[in-house]
C-alpha cells in the first residue's frame, strides 16, 4: 500500500468569498484524521452557540472574529489560533467581512496522538 503524500491548498482564504449578509461554508481538505472547512461571513453574521463531538481550531485568514467558548470571548484575527475541546459550547461572530478555518480532529487523529 503506497503512504500518503503531503497535502497543500493553495490560496486557501480565496477558496471561499464574502457574500452580502451570509455566511457560508466550503470543505476543501478530508484527510485520515481531520477536516478543514473554510468559512467567509459578512460583517455581522455569526454561528449560534452549539457544541461538536470532536476538537477543533479556528483561524483567521482575514478579518476578525468575536469567539465564545464556554466562559471565555475573545477577539480573534489573522495569526491567533483557538483551540476548542470537545463538546464545549462556543459560538462565532464576524465583527467585519472574515474569512475562518476550521480545523477538525477526529478520532484516529486523537488516538493517534495518544498512541505516539
Amino acid at each position: 500500500m503506497d503512504e500518503p503524500g503531503m497535502q497543500m491548498l493553495d490560496g486557501a482564504a480565496d477558496m471561499v468569498s464574502i457574500q452580502p449578509e451570509a455566511t457560508v461554508s466550503r470543505t476543501v481538505m478530508r484527510t485520515e484524521g481531520g477536516n478543514v472547512v473554510l468559512f467567509a461571513f459578512d460583517s455581522g453574521q455569526e454561528l449560534s452557540e452549539h457544541t461538536a463531538a470532536m476538537p477543533a481550531f479556528i483561524q483567521v485568514l482575514r478579518g476578525r472574529l468575536l469567539v465564545n467558548g464556554g466562559d471565555d470571548e475573545r477577539e480573534v484575527a489573522p495569526g491567533d489560533l483557538v483551540y476548542l475541546p470537545t463538546r464545549l459550547p462556543h459560538a462565532v461572530k464576524a465583527l467585519e467581512p472574515s474569512v475562518m478555518m476550521l480545523t477538525m480532529i477526529t478520532a484516529a487523529r486523537a488516538a493517534d496522538a495518544i498512541d505516539g
